[in-house]
């Protein structure tokens, strides 16, 4: 059967209140042949989303309907394995050692891309057997990285990498450790590699018909948009990370995907920490 995650509106409803819920769904789930297989709710945003196997989106409805009224706004088809890739999850969680429930995940996730830039003209110039190496070089890096800042890895895209993160500072920290890491890294070999890397933050089902659909979107199109060795970072990420000095310059850009003009910072990482 098909896979699917619903987003939820349960503004002022409590992680006590969903949690109930989602046992009420499984309590009658196998009248209707389905499986309700986890949850994630953000009480500051007000928003839940779950992941069901359906043999269709309105027999999952119907679950909701039926077991406690309620019905999602929002209800998309995933694939289990973005979901654990991007979620790290696709079951309910255990609980942690002494306690009695497991901390509930909001589910909202920042999303990094990297880029190798100039990646074709240095397959050329140098050759593939050498540029492989190169890029070796460039996922070395950037998985310890992700590694040391809590980044799950989603995809590698050929001559960069995209990751997750639960957290949107561990998101910004990560991006600014592997600019520093490159730049060590440069200091110290002939053939240099330089990079650029873009950042979003949001929901797994925001007014889209892919999982974290616009964030991706937006988060390729701000590495893209970068310049060498340089980080762009939405308004999304600005807001969220709150460190207005780190973020000291914004320009409106035309984006391919996006009918307006999109408001990028652009991250002041090589001054970061410096007195």
């Amino acid at each position: 059967m098909p896979i699917f995650m619903d987003r939820h509106f349960l503004e002022g409803t409590s992680a006590a209140d969903v949690a109930q819920a989602h046992r009420m769904d499984l309590d009658i789930q196998d009248k209707y042949g389905v499986k309700f297989l986890t949850y994630w709710f953000d009480q500051r945003r007000g928003t839940a989303f779950c992941l069901v196997d359906a043999p269709d989106a309105e027999t999952a409805q119907c679950v909701h309907r039926e077991a406690h009224g309620f019905v999602a706004g929002e209800i998309v088809e995933v694939a289990l394995s973005a979901v654990e890739a991007f979620l790290g999850r696709i079951h309910d969680p255990e609980p942690a050692p002494g306690q009695s429930s497991a901390q509930v995940d909001p589910g909202h996730r920042a999303i990094l891309f990297t880029d190798i830039v100039g990646s074709t003209a240095m397959t050329s110039r140098l050759g593939d057997r050498i540029a492989t190496e190169m890029v070796r070089a460039h996922d070395s890096i950037v998985r310890r990285c992700l590694s040391q800042n809590s980044g799950r890895e989603v995809k590698h895209t050929g001559d960069g990498i995209m990751a997750a993160f639960a957290a949107t500072t561990a998101a910004v920290e990560c991006a600014m450790a592997i600019q520093r890491e490159f730049e060590r890294y440069n200091g110290g070999n002939t053939e240099p590699i330089h990079i650029r890397i873009g950042l979003d933050c949001g929901e797994p089902v925001e007014d889209s018909n892919d999982l974290f659909g616009s964030t991706v979107q937006l988060a390729a199109r701000l590495c893209a948009a970068a310049s060498s060795d340089q980080i762009l970072v939405s308004e999304n990420i600005f807001r969220e990370y709150g460190a207005a000095d780190l973020f000291g310059h914004a320009t409106r850009r035309r984006l391919k995907g996006f009918s307006k003009p999109v408001l990028a910072f652009r991250c002041d990482w090589a001054n970061a920490g410096v007195n």
